[in-house]
């Protein structure tokens, strides 16, 4: 008997190309395969009677069928099932190629409905009298009755029963292969064992399919309406569980202790009074909040999200001051201690100069921790200035509490490193390290720190409530006064030497320039669907030869090794070079304040956060920043896509608006979440992720252990939750 848990080799006979080809596709089992659902559904084709069928059509036959036979071809040994089928005009001969198990899940004279491309058979010597016609590889399925008339829909009333669901396939593994299995899958009876891992009540009050019945929608939909249903349960499924994780994490959190850390405002203020900047509105909430966090004795596990310019670093460098000029508990010297993590060296260098200005005034020590060395601040000979140690001598200065504020990479994470009084963890990034990353940094302490998670990356509000569910969320929706707002325009291809002049004109003032390119290589000329959009290796050869000879082009790829990507943001940062090409790995990337423009290649390619993203590379200067757009699509979506990019410049509203118009798939950062197209897309319909979370939370509350519901915690344990590595 077949079970979910089956291999997909001991159901189907599969040669090494198609095994391959499943795992590629992450189907081993019976389970996989149901969850393998349809991207689309397609027309099948109209209802028709046996003898009215035309060759070259797709068309639906409904009838009985005959003569169920395998056999296999004479020399290359290929399995052959074929059968008949009748209605009250005629009959016609159905073949399958490769598909044995046909002829063995149906009989003779079961009631079966028909679909697929009607061929016909080659005459050997021409003549008059035409071949006859047949199905080759046609869906077949069981039904109940059959149609009165051949216009007639199966199911009274419902015109929509011709779907045919269209898989995303893999070369080996088409999509009518997939729906033959899926269906063979079906007859074995295994829904009827499939246990529902959402508890009734629930599905009951969200007017939900249970897990047989959107099986069966989704694979075989009578009508469009049963298909959406499914994906709405499905979807609703995968971000319950997701928020059913976080929220066991969320109620982990809450019952620890961590330190309390309570500041005067006097304090606070004077610390902020040595910016040689006012603060927002949104900077001195975002910091309210924090310290109210801090207040609680419970640790803090909050994501501050923010574009590019609106000010983290100075929220992350105003609760380290309240964490470190705080002494231990039941100790009337020393002070708590901060470590602040950075996804890449030169970032968390950058940091490491931006606190020794924010914490020079105090004497408080700041330590560097990456994987090409270590430094401190301040220096013993020089207390204005940074200096080369050993690791072994940061560590131990870091293990006794010398050191309060320690700046690094995944370095931190590494067991050498002891803190003494760890009282707060800053995550730049925070999705680029994960949640197992920073629960690993964050339970090394008996006392659990506070973590705040940071990123400039725009995410919409029901991505971040169900990717971040155990984090409580603040914003920083406004950028600082007298910051320039930058000069975008999509630029026509008869305009491109005017651009390049105005560009060249900024270089002569000794300023920079990103070149933005969706490809690394040039696309191959011989392969089939390749995209065809500009290379960073080719772009570099062309702007260094026959556009800005007189200036140094150099590029950078997410193919080079971290050390030589480091090597070269050092590179351009330090102005030994004016124009960098690169792929949008810059788009989170190095404070290059001289770098003043950014052209974008092919931007049709990127979403519209991912271009807001890279158009913030240009945005940390006091300088007048200039975006210029090259666009190849002349479709009027994505042109109206490109031109709400030119006029809005709230990140935020970009990324509901890349949610809403390009589509879940396509959205910034999308693969990186680990969460399916499915969920995706559900992640456009705020009141689903607000009742999944609400149901999490309600569920962990009552039952944390999930005790009461063995088969969640079954599945929760099992499930391949979101996280992020």
């Amino acid at each position: 008997m077949i079970k979910a848990n089956t291999p997909l080799e001991s159901i189907h006979r599969l040669s090494l190309f198609q095994k391959g080809a499943l795992n590629k596709m992450r189907l081993k089992t019976a389970g996989d395969l149901l969850k393998h659902f349809p991207t689309r559904y397609g027309e099948a084709g109209d209802v028709k009677s046996i003898e009215y069928l035309n060759a070259g059509e797709n068309a639906v036959v409904f009838g009985k069928i005959f003569k169920l036979k395998t056999a296999k071809t004479f020399k290359s040994r290929v399995a052959i099932s074929t059968a008949e089928i009748e209605d009250s005009t005629g009959k016609i001969k159905l073949i399958w190629f490769s598909q044995p198990y046909i002829a063995k899940m149906y009989f003779e004279g079961n009631l079966v409905r028909i679909e697929g491309r009607v061929s016909q058979k080659r005459t050997k010597i021409p003549s008059e009298v035409e071949g006859e016609l047949f199905f080759s590889n046609p869906k077949i399925e069981k039904v109940s009755e059959i149609p009165e008339g051949t216009s007639d829909s199966l199911f009274t009333g419902e015109e929509n029963f011709n779907l045919t669901p269209i898989y995303p396939e893999s070369r080996g593994i088409s999509s009518n292969w997939l729906y033959h299995a899926i269906q063979k899958i079906f007859s074995s009876q295994i829904l009827d064992e499939m246990e529902d891992p959402i508890p009734k009540e629930i599905l009951k009050k969200y007017s939900l399919p249970s897990l047989k019945t959107a099986l069966i929608w989704i694979h075989a939909p009578r009508k469009k309406e049963d298909a959406e249903i499914a994906r709405k349960r499905f979807a609703f499924e995968e971000i319950f569980f997701i928020q059913l994780d976080r929220q066991k994490e969320k109620f982990i959190a809450q019952k620890e202790k961590s330190f309390l850390i309570s500041k005067k405002d006097e304090e606070i203020n004077d610390f902020i009074d040595t910016f040689p900047f006012p603060l927002t509105g949104a900077q001195k909430k975002s910091i309210d909040s924090i310290l109210g966090d801090f207040k609680t004795g419970h640790p803090m596990s909050r994501l501050l999200e923010g574009d590019v310019g609106s000010g983290k670093t100075a929220v992350a460098a105003t609760t380290s001051f309240a964490a470190v000029t705080t002494t231990p508990p039941n100790r009337e010297f020393g002070n708590l201690q901060v470590a602040y993590m950075a996804p890449t060296e030169i970032l968390a260098e950058q940091h490491f100069e931006s606190f020794i200005e924010y914490f020079a005034k105090y004497k408080i020590a700041v330590g560097l921790i990456t994987g090409s060395g270590a430094k401190k601040f301040p220096s013993k000979t020089n207390k204005e200035k940074w200096t080369k140690i050993s690791k072994p001598q940061l560590l131990k200065w870091v293990a006794n509490g010398e050191i309060p504020i320690l700046i690094g990479t995944h370095a931190l994470i590494q067991k050498t490193v002891q803190f003494k009084n760890l009282a707060l963890i800053i995550i730049d990034e925070q999705h680029r390290f994960g949640v197992k990353q920073r629960m690993q940094l964050r339970r090394k302490h008996d006392i659990a720190p506070h973590l705040l998670s940071m990123t400039a990356t725009p995410i919409p509000r029901t991505l971040a409530l169900t990717i971040f569910g155990d984090l409580d969320l603040s914003l920083l929706d406004e950028l600082p006064p007298g910051r320039q707002i930058p000069e975008t325009k999509i630029v026509l291809p008869h305009e491109r030497e005017e651009i390049y002049e105005r560009v060249r004109a900024e270089l002569k003032t000794g300023r920079q320039v990103f070149v933005i390119c969706p490809r690394v290589n040039d696309p191959d000329p011989d392969k089939e669907n390749t995209i065809n959009a500009k290379s960073v290796k080719s772009e570099t050869e062309r702007l260094q030869k026959k556009v800005f000879p007189e200036y140094k082009v150099g590029a950078i790829t997410g193919k080079l090794k971290p050390a030589e990507k480091e090597r070269v943001m050092r590179d351009f940062k330090d102005k030994k070079m004016d124009i960098l090409v690169a792929t949008s790995v810059v788009e989170v990337g190095v404070n290059v304040p001289n770098a003043t423009v950014i052209i974008i290649e092919n931007a049709e390619r990127f979403g519209l956060a991912q271009l807001h993203q890279l158009r913030g590379r240009v945005l940390r200067s006091s300088h007048k920043p200039y975006c210029f757009v090259f666009a190849d699509s002349k479709s009027q979506k994505t042109i109206s896509r490109l031109k709400s990019f030119t006029t809005v410049h709230n990140g935020f509203e970009l990324a509901e608006a890349d949610l809403q118009q390009r589509g879940s798939g396509d959205l910034a950062g999308a693969k990186q979440w680990g969460v399916s197209d499915l969920a995706m897309e559900a992640l456009k319909n705020i009141k689903m992720v607000e009742a999944a979370r609400t149901e999490a939370r309600a569920l962990i509350t009552k039952d944390f252990e999930l005790k009461k519901h063995p088969l969640l915690a079954h599945h929760l344990s099992s499930k391949a939750v979101v996280h992020m590595e």
